[in-house]
C-alpha cells in the first residue's frame, strides 16, 4: 500500500512564473476543498511549511528552487463517504463501469484503514518529448480484516469484500487489470489457489522483494466468456498458522514523553533492520507554534552513541503565524535503532483559540521520514518497462534501492485548558441573583396599599340573613 500520513496532506510545486506563491497556495487549498469537499480551506500560514530537502518534484520539473513549494497536513481531517463521491466522478467512466464498480462506500467505509490519494505531475508524452502531458493518478488504498471476522479464515473474494463482481470493463480505458499477490512466503510450497485461472502472471520487484502476481486482464474477450461477471476468489489449501509479519526494513513510531501541562518531550524511533547495509535518511518535523521547541535539547543517539546529523535546517516558529520546521539528514547504521528525542513547552492559548473539545487534546501532524532504502533483490533494467505499474507507485533509482517515504503516527498532546463551564455557571449564578434582587426592589418600589373598607353584602346576602333570622338562625 502507498504510505499516507494520518489526515489530510497537501503539497504543491508552483511553476516559477508564479508571482506570489503564497496567494496562489491560499487560491489552491480553496479550489482543491471544494472539489473534494473536504476541509482543506483551513489551510493557512499556522500549518504550511517551505521544506528545503524533502518532497522533490515529480515528473518534468526542476526541483531546485525550493521556495516554490509548500507543504501542510491537516491531521483531524479523515476520509469520509462525501471525499470519495468527488473523486470517483474524476475517473473516465466514474462508477458505472470498470473497476469503480466495487466501490461502494458502505463497504470501503466499514474496513480497518482507508486512503484515498491524487496526484497530478506533468510527464513525456513521447520518447523524445518534444511535448508535455499531465498525468493524473488516482490511488485509493482499503485494507480488509477477514481474518478476524472470518473465523480465522483468510479466504476472500470480491463479493465477500465489496458485495459486487466485475461485470465488463471501462470503454474508454486502454488497459483494465486486477493484480492478485500470490507470492510464496518462506520459500514453501504454493498453498494459494485462486479462481477463475488467470489470463497471466507477472513477476515484479516492489521495494526490493521480489513478487508474484496472478493478473485479470478485463479487456482480455476470454475472460467474461464462462460467466458474465468475474469473482476472483482467493482460497488457502490448507488452514494456515499464524504467522508474524515480516518486520520491514525501515520503520519508526513516535510518541510524547513527560508528565504534567507545562513541559514534554517529543520522541521518536527510528529502526534499521537491515542486517549489514546502512543508509542515510531524511526527517522532516513539523510542529504548531504553541508547542515552544528547545532546540539546544535535542539529542539523536544510536547505539548508545552520538548520532550528529550531516544536514540540519530549522526554522523557528512565530506565535498564530508558522509552525516549527526541522529538518535533518541522519545516517542510519546496519541493525540499528536511532531515538531522537526534542523537548517542548506547552503555550496557554486565548480563551477563543480553543476548539470546541479542549479537552480532547490537539494534534501534532506526523513526521515524515524519506530514503533511498538498500534492496534485497537486484532489479533488471528490462522490468521497469515491463511493469509501468509498480515502477510508478514504488520508483526505484537504480537496481540497488528503492525510494520510500514513510508517515509515522500523530500526537495527540494536551494543552492547559481553562475551566469552559466555569462562565456559564457564573452566568446563571448572576442571573438568578439580579432576577430575585430586582424582582424584590421593584415590587416594593412600585406596588402600592390600599385599605378595603368591609361591604355590607347585595341583595342574596340581605335576604339569606332575613331567612335565618325567622329560623333562628345568626346571620352571616
Amino acid at each position: 500500500p502507498l504510505q499516507a500520513p494520518a489526515g489530510a496532506e497537501l503539497w504543491v510545486w508552483f511553476q516559477p512564473t508564479v508571482t506570489d506563491v503564497d496567494k496562489a497556495w491560499k487560491e489552491l487549498s480553496n479550489i482543491l476543498s471544494g472539489i473534494f469537499c473536504a476541509s482543506l480551506n483551513f489551510i493557512d500560514s499556522t500549518n504550511t511549511v517551505i521544506p528545503t530537502a524533502s518532497f522533490k518534484p515529480l515528473g518534468l520539473a526542476n526541483g531546485t528552487d525550493h521556495h516554490l513549494l509548500r507543504y501542510a497536513v491537516l491531521p483531524r481531517e479523515v476520509v469520509c463517504t462525501e471525499n470519495l463521491t468527488p473523486w470517483k466522478k474524476l475517473l473516465p467512466c466514474g462508477s458505472k463501469a470498470g473497476l469503480a464498480v466495487l466501490l461502494k462506500a458502505e463497504r470501503l467505509f466499514h474496513s480497518s484503514y482507508h486512503s484515498q490519494a491524487v496526484h497530478i505531475r506533468p510527464v513525456c508524452r513521447d520518447a523524445s518529448c518534444l511535448a508535455v502531458s499531465w498525468e493524473l493518478r488516482q490511488t485509493l488504498t482499503v485494507v480488509f480484516d477477514f481474518f478476524s471476522s472470518g473465523q480465522g479464515k483468510k479466504d476472500w473474494s470480491l463479493f465477500k469484500m465489496f458485495s459486487r463482481t466485475l461485470t465488463d470493463s471501462c470503454p474508454l480505458a486502454s488497459q483494465s487489470k486486477v493484480y492478485v499477490d500470490i507470492s510464496p512466503k518462506n520459500k514453501e510450497k504454493e498453498l494459494l489457489e485462486v479462481s477463475p485461472p488467470p489470463t497471466s502472471v507477472h513477476e515484479a520487484i516492489v521495494q526490493g522483494d521480489k513478487k508474484t502476481y496472478a493478473v485479470y486482464d478485463l479487456l482480455s474477450p476470454s475472460l467474461f466468456n464462462t460467466s458474465r461477471s468475474l469473482n476472483v476468489q482467493l482460497k488457502w489449501k490448507r488452514p494456515q498458522d499464524s504467522s508474524e509479519m515480516p518486520i520491514p526494513t525501515l520503520h519508526a513510531q513516535r510518541y510524547v514523553g513527560g508528565y504534567g501541562l507545562q513541559t514534554g518531550e517529543i520522541c521518536t524511533l527510528i529502526y534499521n533492520t537491515h542486517p549489514y547495509r546502512a543508509f542515510p535518511v531524511i526527517l522532516l518535523e513539523t510542529v504548531p507554534w504553541y508547542l515552544r521547541l528547545y532546540v539546544h535539547t535535542l539529542t539523536i543517539t544510536t547505539k548508545g552513541k552520538e548520532n550528529k546529523p550531516s544536514y540540519i535546517h530549522y526554522q523557528p516558529a512565530q506565535d498564530r503565524r508558522r509552525p516549527h520546521l526541522l529538518e535533518m539528514l541522519i545516517q542510519l547504521p546496519a541493525n540499528s535503532v536511532t531515538k531522537i528525542t526534542i523537548q517542548f513547552e506547552r503555550a496557554l492559548l486565548k480563551w477563543t483559540e480553543y476548539p470546541p473539545d479542549p479537552n480532547h487534546g490537539f494534534y501534532v501532524g506526523s513526521s515524515v521520514l524519506s530514503a533511498l532504502v538498500p534492496s534485497v533483490t537486484a532489479m533488471k533494467d528490462m522490468d521497469v518497462e515491463q511493469s509501468p505499474l509498480f515502477t510508478s507507485l514504488f520508483p526505484s533509482s537504480d537496481g540497488s534501492s528503492y525510494f520510500v517515504r514513510l508517515y509515522t503516527e500523530p500526537l495527540l498532546v494536551n494543552l492547559p485548558t481553562p475551566d469552559f463551564s466555569m462562565p456559564y455557571n457564573v452566568i446563571c449564578l448572576t442571573c438568578t441573583v439580579v432576577a430575585v434582587c430586582y424582582g424584590s426592589f421593584y415590587n416594593l418600589l412600585t406596588r402600592t396599599f390600599h385599605v378595603e373598607e368591609p361591604s355590607r353584602g347585595g341583595l342574596a346576602k340581605r335576604l339569606a340573613n332575613v331567612i335565618r333570622k325567622f329560623r333562628g338562625v345568626p346571620p352571616l
